[in-house]
């Protein structure tokens, strides 16, 4: 661990950035360029004491899990955050785990959305970062693990995860998740992360094993939507997708006309954010 050259780096990253980069306001009395140390503390969800020793040369070495968060808070590029994983003594993520490094491209128009949900999706159906709304909307999905961090996995193995469908969308909705693993599988290959999923999958759902003989592909999202609240119940929204060039992950934007039935419930998941979110685990 190069102490010097990561208290160095991160102060000059941290420095680069304006609030406005990362989706803050910019404030009054703003001394000093770039983000406060508690900014970024608090993007990458960290304490400031800990991120301020690191500045100063005398904190712990964090470890991979933490690098991870640090570099999608100073928006770093791939290289980037390659070195930052140099300097602090760790191997650079190999590239079966390196798609998780959120696209700064992306987090860039993210920042700007915080008024409709909107998330980042890897190419495996993992959210990789949602914003206020989208957590109102679907709960907060950064809890899961393994497998679990799937969409697609969880579409076929956990029945609370189709209770934000409605019950005739659901056959549509298993053969956009399977089209979607697919195309992940043609790409990344049958021994990458994909293809752990999808044997996986055959193991645990009949209907996954079914829809897979198919060979459908395409990465689906569909433009138009209908997702259940617990609390608003039905709200129709239209989906908009980002992709990166490689594919690798995708911004989904979900929107609704304005005076809408569906905007004005937006509105009011807005005010209700995700104080009052239940857990439901009951299928519609």
């Amino acid at each position: 661990m190069d102490r010097a050259a990561l208290a160095d780096f991160l102060r000059r990253r941290r420095e680069a950035l304006q609030p406005g980069d990362v989706g803050l306001a910019a404030g009054v009395r703003r001394r000093a360029p770039g983000l406060r140390r508690e900014e970024v503390a608090a993007l990458a969800t960290m304490s400031t004491d800990y991120y301020t020793r690191l500045e100063q040369q005398r904190g712990p070495q964090p470890s991979p899990q933490l690098l991870a968060s640090l570099a999608r808070a100073l928006r770093l590029t791939g290289d980037e955050r390659d070195y930052l994983f140099r300097v602090a003594g760790h191997n650079p993520p190999a590239s079966v785990s390196a798609a998780t490094h959120v696209s700064p491209a992306l987090l860039r128009v993210l920042d700007r959305l915080a008024d409709t949900p909107a998330l980042i999706l890897s190419n495996l159906g993992e959210t990789l970062v949602q914003n206020r709304m989208a957590e109102a909307l679907f709960g907060d999905r950064s809890g899961h693990t393994g497998l679990a961090r799937s969409e697609i996995y969880r579409w076929f193995t956990d029945p609370a995860e189709r209770s934000r469908y409605p019950e005739e969308d659901r056959d549509r909705q298993s053969r956009a998740q399977v089209a979607n693993l697919r195309a992940a599988y043609g790409s990344m290959g049958p021994q990458s992360r994909a293809g752990e999923l999808v044997r996986a999958l055959q193991k645990a759902s009949p209907e996954f094993a079914e829809l897979w003989e198919r060979h459908e592909v395409a990465q689906r999202f569909a433009d138009h939507k209908t997702l259940i609240h617990p609390e608003l119940g039905p709200i129709e929204l239209d989906c908009q997708v980002l992709f990166t060039e490689d594919q690798s992950q995708a911004l989904l934007v979900l929107t609704a006309p304005p005076r809408s039935e569906g905007y004005e419930k937006l509105q009011l998941l807005a005010v209700l954010g995700t104080e009052r979110f239940p857990a439901d685990t009951t299928p519609r």
